[in-house]
């Protein structure tokens, strides 16, 4: 069994793009999607359209619910674009994904940890363009009664993988659509294979045009977005 591993997509079609592309040379079974699909102030529109024919299970993250629930405490202006941008039957598609979801009977799929999607599980958010390590115990303790060999997680568009004392790994493929502290620009995913009852694990990293992306951003009216998506450094500050 080998699938691809998507994550935090946010809008940037263009991204998307590239990571299908690279997918239908990596001879997958099936793509999985993390969550945080299309509040991203590109084409939300053409994310959602793509998304919603592939085969594997797709699962909803915070930006996701801030986005179909008009008065949810974190929405915020890009959500709000992104709100404004799909169609009816888009909406729909949003509002129905679940929070977590489980694949073949091996691999547990959530957004931020197995029970929350605002929670990160195997990196802490950046301060001053640093990411911090949490510790073993809270790692270990999010994970708890997950009985999967795989657990997939997204939420912090860091890619890293994780393996538990018992075997268990714990996989963020970081962010298709912007980086906050790669250092790079290009788009990130996960292949992850089942090989002889051994597992393995490949983050992949794909160019595509950042600068174009960045150019919709800013034409939509969120300049803030361009100096992340044209370097891959998040700024100290929110944007």
């Amino acid at each position: 069994m080998r699938v691809a591993v998507l994550s935090d997509v946010h809008g940037n079609a263009l991204a998307l793009d590239a990571v299908l592309a690279d997918i239908a040379t990596q001879g997958v079974d099936a793509t999985l999607c993390l969550g945080d699909h299309v509040s991203g102030p590109m084409d939300p529109a053409g994310v959602a359209e793509r998304l919603m024919t592939l085969d594997g299970p797709i699962i909803s993250g915070n930006h996701d619910r801030w986005v179909v629930e008009p008065r949810a405490q974190g929405q915020g202006k890009v959500d709000q674009f992104a709100a404004s941008r799909l169609s009816r039957q888009q909406h729909q598609w949003l509002a129905a994904l679940p929070a977590t979801a489980v694949f073949n009977d091996d691999i547990f799929l959530c957004h931020g940890t197995p029970a929350s999607d605002e929670q990160h599980w195997i990196d802490d958010f950046y301060a001053d363009r640093t990411m911090t390590l949490p510790s073993e115990e809270s790692i270990v303790m999010a994970a708890a009664g997950v009985d999967y060999p795989i657990m997939l997680c997204g939420h912090t568009h860091l890619a890293r993988s994780v393996r538990l004392r018992d075997g268990r790994r714990i996989i963020n493929p970081g962010a298709v659509g912007f980086q906050l502290v790669h250092g790079s620009p290009d788009a990130r995913y996960a292949v992850i294979e089942l090989r002889q009852g051994k597992w393995s694990t490949a983050l992949r990293v794909v160019e595509y045009d950042h600068d174009a992306a960045a150019a919709q951003a800013v034409a939509n009216g969120f300049d803030g977005w361009a100096e992340v998506l044209t370097s891959g450094w998040a700024p100290s500050a929110p944007f």
